[in-house]
């Protein structure tokens, strides 16, 4: 059925959140040396949903912040914004309940937006920390090839809108590989970050 959740691996069809997950788990694969099919699929489950079980459709991490949250509870990924220095972010998360009707699993089924619910709920409660557009000049040169970037929003009840990796060129200005529409060819910014970023008016900062 439509309606049951499960995984799904798509290499040709990739938006910016499942790229970075397939890399991930493709990077983690390779670093375990393990190489079957089974094993990517047991890493990308593992990522992709919270604390790593597939159970109906709000099990997915769905915000990026509870993504970074629960990854790094999984020992995943170490989330650095707040020790190098990022200010504090006032998210507040209703995004997907006040639009149910942008998800095909959301628009008839309630109990799965009240869940959605008590999860943006617990989500604004938590601390978060970003790195100001104004700032991030002097932090984008410090990072490291293959560090995850998410890029905070200005949308109501959005944490972040975008993401990608980062990569050096050959001068060492940081750059970001990302996906920016699904169905198109992953690519590399023809801006430095710290340039990216100031041409998007609605993103506000980096973590």
């Amino acid at each position: 059925k439509d309606s049951v959740e499960q995984l799904v691996i798509n290499f040709s069809g990739l938006d910016c959140t499942t790229f970075i997950e397939n890399v991930l788990a493709l990077s983690r694969c390779i670093k375990q040396e393990k190489y079957s099919f089974g094993d990517f699929q047991n890493e990308l489950q593992l990522i992709r949903y919270r604390g790593g079980i597939i159970d109906e459709y709000p099990s997915r991490l769905h915000y990026m912040s509870d993504w970074i949250f629960d990854n790094e509870q999984k020992g995943i990924v170490t989330n650095v914004t707040d020790d190098i220095g990022g200010d504090k972010a006032r998210f507040r998360f209703n995004f997907m309940s006040s639009h149910p009707e942008s998800y095909k699993h959301l628009k008839n089924n309630p109990d799965f937006v009240s869940e959605i619910m008590k999860q943006e709920m617990e989500l604004t409660r938590r601390n978060h920390f970003y790195i100001p557009k104004s700032k991030a000049g002097y932090f984008v040169d410090r990072l490291q090839n293959g560090d995850i970037i998410f890029f905070t929003t200005s949308i109501e009840g959005l944490d972040v809108s975008h993401a990608g990796l980062a990569i050096k060129n050959e001068n060492g200005r940081t750059h970001v590989i990302h996906s920016p529409n699904r169905g198109h060819k992953v690519q590399v910014t023809e801006k430095p970050l710290s340039e990216y970023l100031k041409l998007n008016k609605a993103m506000t900062g980096i973590i």
